[in-house]
């Protein structure tokens, strides 16, 4: 096998081409469908399946990851590969001693032949870069190249994080991408050897006789050689329609008139909009994008819904975060100017919309995580109110960690009304609550329950709570980073028995 390798490596390494090629257009037939735009529609329909399947849907942001470095790892074998294929054609061009490889090259050179080529630098004055520029696989497969790298390094959390209109324009070079991806195979550089030429002369016959092709006593023909049908069209094809449709019906939805009933500014530079719109209906923990064309026709930001479904409005609250957050707030400030006009596109489904599928839930926002969960406590008030007895949730705990409250003032008004209202009600049991402040020049007034400063005991804290509900299954729902989501994820295992009738710990991560 080894001298088959060594003597074939040229057959070898394009295949290597070959195999990374295919392997990585399958991996991009994946891209288009676990991005979290169709994330709502499926956990609908897989809505009645079991917790542990609909719990997957809840890392698609981690697939779509996973899927982008696929592409990069089968990316770079295809290209080491092709370089390889390169050199190899290079000096099978340059060489004057009549070896197969040479009376391969040379093949092109017999009018006779037509387009009977097989290597594609077609003279000994040729250039790797000159083929690579001029041809259409290689300028599709340079300019892909450089989108692939261009979108993969403007993804980087840090970037993303700190300049998001940079990833955001960045990323959709994918329309470039896949167009280039979808043409680079029409030129034929990959070829095979004809159907009929394979009959006449088989390389197992006819290789080792290469000097006698085209003798009239000889078995063996000159051999013909043609591109190989491009295939990546096949892959994309139809997720491409999937994503040109649900683009169509996602503009469709955001064209539908907004009308934005409320306005309120709190301290800290936030804002609270509450809207309607149309046939809009939301679950607890979903979020919407939002564009404001006064700022951008091409931005739009995630914002999570602050509202309860059972309210006749739905909300989102704003906080001061950035260029374009700052220039919408400011645009809402103006006194004197008509209301900006607001687009809406959603709602996208969330793993918080579980939250009362479990008979005990452990909600854990750190800062600005914690609008997911206004939507739940706001909720609960109103099945309470309503005498909703569906309800199978019977004790929430809920968490709150922050440096400081000055931004999130209005969450703080919500848990003193919150409290308020439940014990009006009789419920002063079923909500508990811990205020966890990591900044010490901070404090919290108007709330029953006690503050702490600090950050939580997680071990004593879910030690205590599977104590007292020993034969509970507990859903963790974590909206916070991710050294934070490796500590409950760990404590969730440790903490949750081995017999499945007694207490079990679910862990579910918020991603955005």
């Amino acid at each position: 096998m080894g001298n088959w390798v060594v003597t074939h490596w040229f057959s070898v390494l394009f295949l290597a081409a070959w195999l990374g090629l295919n392997i990585f257009l399958f991996v991009h037939a994946f891209l288009f469908f676990e991005k979290a735009d169709k994330y709502y529609y499926t956990r609908q329909i897989l809505g009645f399946c079991r917790r542990t399947l609909r719990k997957q849907l809840d890392h698609n942001l981690t697939f779509h990851k996973l899927v982008a470095y696929m592409i990069c790892l089968h990316t770079a074998i295809h290209i080491i590969a092709h370089l390889f294929n390169f050199e190899r054609y290079s000096r099978s061009r340059q060489a004057t001693d009549g070896c197969l490889a040479s009376i391969l090259s040379n093949l092109s050179h017999q009018e006779k032949e037509g387009d009977s080529w097989l290597n594609p630098i077609q003279s000994p004055n040729m250039t790797v870069e000159y083929v690579t520029f001029t041809s259409i696989a290689g300028l599709t497969g340079v300019i892909i190249t450089i989108a692939l790298v261009l979108m993969v390094t403007s993804a980087m959390e840090f970037i993303r994080r700190s300049y998001f209109e940079v990833f955001w324009y960045t990323h959709h070079i994918f329309i470039i991408y896949f167009v280039g991806l979808g043409i680079h195979g029409i030129g034929g550089m990959v070829r095979g050897q004809t159907e009929e030429s394979l009959d006449e002369s088989h390389p197992h016959k006819c290789a080792e006789f290469f000097e006698k092709w085209g003798d009239p006593d000889s078995h063996c023909k000159r051999p013909q050689f043609e591109g190989l049908p491009a295939e990546s069209w096949k892959w994309i094809l139809t997720p491409s329609i999937l994503y040109i449709f649900e683009r169509i019906l996602r503009f469709y939805r955001s064209r539908q008139k907004v009308v934005i009933t409320k306005v309120v500014m709190y301290p800290s530079k936030v804002l609270e909009l509450q809207m309607n719109k149309r046939g809009f209906s939301m679950e607890v923990g979903q979020y919407i994008f939002v564009n404001c064309p006064l700022i951008s026709c091409l931005e739009w930001h995630p914002f999570t819904l602050t509202s309860a479904p059972e309210e006749d409005f739905f909300s989102i609250h704003i906080r001061a975060a950035g260029d374009w957050t700052e220039s919408l707030i400011r645009a809402f400030e103006q006194q004197h100017s008509p209301v900006p006009r607001i687009e809406v596109d959603g709602p996208f489904g969330t793993v918080s919309e579980d939250v009362f599928q479990y008979e005990v839930a452990m909600l854990v926002g750190a800062g600005i995580g914690v609008t997911p969960f206004a939507s739940i406590l706001k909720s609960i008030w109103y099945k309470f109110r309503n005498a909703d007895h569906s309800l199978k949730t019977q004790k929430i705990y809920f968490y709150w960690i922050c440096r400081e409250i000055g931004a999130f003032a209005w969450f703080n008004d919500l848990l003193a009304s919150l409290e308020q209202e439940m014990e009006e009600l009789g419920k002063v049991g079923f909500l508990n609550y811990r205020l966890f402040l990591t900044g010490w020049d901070s404090n919290v007034d108007g709330l029953k329950q006690k503050t702490f400063f600090g950050r939580p005991m997680w071990d004593n804290e879910f030690s205590t709570i599977a104590t007292a509900h020993p034969k509970s299954v507990v859903g963790v729902f974590l909206c916070g980073p991710q050294t934070l989501a490796r500590s409950l994820r760990k404590c969730c295992q440790r903490y949750s028995s081995l017999n499945p009738r007694k207490v079990q710990f679910y862990f579910n991560k918020e991603n955005f």
